[in-house]
């Protein structure tokens, strides 16, 4: 395999390949003739699938800590991981340097957790917890400078679609596990602790999936058994925040993938109906959000969200400016005070804020909530300005992905998160957004007018003169 510098296809374009045609249906086609990025190497790839299902806390967390608390022996489980990430990193030194801007916002992410320990209400807790937080946003930087193009949505296809077989594994073979037996009962929660954690992950094996389906690569078969297991998955949860971040997601890229192929006059009105759209849900949002709750089968408390929420919002107004420390507020019932007040507030033990954002709030208060929200709003604009270039090679797969991201910050504490496959891959979509882009094959040919023909100058025939400059005898 020749080296990435090599590898530039806009170079050596392929005549028989048209962007308007299904590549696979060209004679003699090759995958590689639309992937401008090389695919890591098949070890690489392995050892990151095992890494992101451990994030995910798939099958480790119920086995090593079934009541869902830290234990020695689950820190221990992620010492091989966390020397795996390092060698990966040292591995692939040569494409990190290139992701500085993307270094310098995880130096301010770990450097603000790492200050809060002189004002944590556990300071222990505070320094394991900021370790890990620095080894997950190493692995995001890794995952974001190797897996570039469509290869980081293909990854994560192929390891969610192992987990979902496992989560099957677990529903039918080992129903104590894969199935909800006293809260929830009867709903299916796979490999992990919950249903809401099944279907965060099958979110993103779904949006990764039509991502597949959506880029130049003309491999089908798989993107779509996994986009149909992930789904159904999904949907077996019954969770409302996992359905609504699924659908958002696919229709991101499916709509990107739509205007693409629809031609300009499309795309004009396509965005004016989704800006409409947009409104109008806003507005039915804002005079009938009540009705709505109760129409998916939700109280208007979120099933007690809100007073969580409200709790946590009175304890954020005791420490406004520094919070209680990366990762400290969420003790055991004795251990933490702030934390045992909202429990006694909400009269039920509360484990997390359901919330990133005000998690956020009282672990580093308004200067984590305020960086994290400037990271995320300019990773957004940058994948946006892009999604014509890089977003065609990828499916569109980081703008969906974003989305999704987003509405399941304002329901589950993802942001920031130690050890947390959402927010790993946030890191590694802001981390391919800085990246500079490498030179991409045309996305549209261009066309020749009608009784156009082509120049006779042979210095510009497209394989170059057609005439030999020596005789050769």
């Amino acid at each position: 395999m020749p080296p990435l510098a090599e590898c530039d296809l806009s170079a050596r374009p392929n005549p028989s390949l048209s962007p308007l045609a299904d590549p696979a249906t060209v004679p003699g086609f090759r995958p590689a003739d639309v992937l401008i990025e090389t695919p890591p190497s098949l070890w690489e790839r392995a050892i990151c699938v095992v890494i992101i299902a451990m994030l995910t806390g798939a099958l480790i967390g119920p086995v090593f800590a079934p009541l869902q608390e830290e234990t020695p022996v689950l820190r221990l489980v992620w010492l091989p991981a966390y020397a795996a990430i390092a060698g990966l990193l040292i591995y692939r030194i040569d494409r990190l340097w290139r992701a500085w801007p993307a270094m310098l916002a995880i130096v301010a992410l770990v450097g603000l957790a790492f200050a809060s320990r002189y004002w944590s209400i556990d300071f222990v807790t505070t320094m394991r917890r900021v370790l890990a937080l620095a080894m997950s946003c190493g692995f995001a930087l890794y995952l974001g400078a190797v897996f570039r193009g469509p290869h980081l949505p293909r990854l994560l296809m192929h390891a969610t679609l192992l987990m979902a077989v496992g989560s099957l594994v677990m529903v039918f073979a080992f129903p104590s596990i894969g199935v909800h037996q006293y809260d929830n009962a009867g709903l299916w929660r796979g490999l992990w602790y919950e249903k809401n954690q099944m279907g965060a992950v099958m979110v993103i094996g779904a949006t990764a999936s039509a991502a597949c389906l959506a880029s130049p690569d003309p491999r089908r078969w798989l993107p779509a058994i996994a986009l149909a297991l992930s789904a159904m998955l999904v949907l077996a949860t019954q969770s409302k925040t996992s359905l609504l971040c699924l659908v958002l997601g696919l229709a991101f890229v499916g709509g990107f993938w739509t205007l693409r192929r629809g031609g300009a006059a499309f795309s004009v009105v396509a965005a004016w109906a989704a800006v409409v759209l947009a409104g109008v849900g806003v507005w039915v949002w804002q005079s009938h959000s009540v009705a709505l709750l109760e129409a998916l089968g939700k109280d208007p408390s979120l099933t007690g969200r809100t007073d969580i929420w409200d709790a946590l919002m009175r304890k954020v107004a005791d420490r406004p400016w520094t919070g209680y420390g990366y990762g400290a507020f969420w003790g055991r019932e004795g251990e933490s005070a702030p934390a045992d007040w909202v429990r006694k507030e909400t009269q039920w033990p509360v484990p997390n804020a359901h919330n990133g954002w005000i998690d956020l709030l009282v672990q580093l208060g308004w200067p984590g909530a305020i960086l994290v929200g400037a990271l995320m709003a300019v990773t957004t604009m940058i994948t946006l300005f892009r999604s014509m270039g890089q977003g065609v090679r990828e499916g569109w797969w980081a703008l969906g992905f974003l989305a999704a991201f987003f509405v399941l910050s304002l329901s589950e504490s993802i942001l920031l998160a130690h050890q947390g496959l959402p927010w790993v891959l946030f890191m590694a979509v802001m981390t391919r957004a800085v990246l500079p882009a490498p030179a991409p094959a045309p996305l549209v040919e261009k066309r020749r007018r009608a009784y156009q023909t082509g120049s006779r100058i042979a210095a510009q025939y497209r394989h170059g003169s057609q005439r030999r400059a020596f005789p050769v005898r």
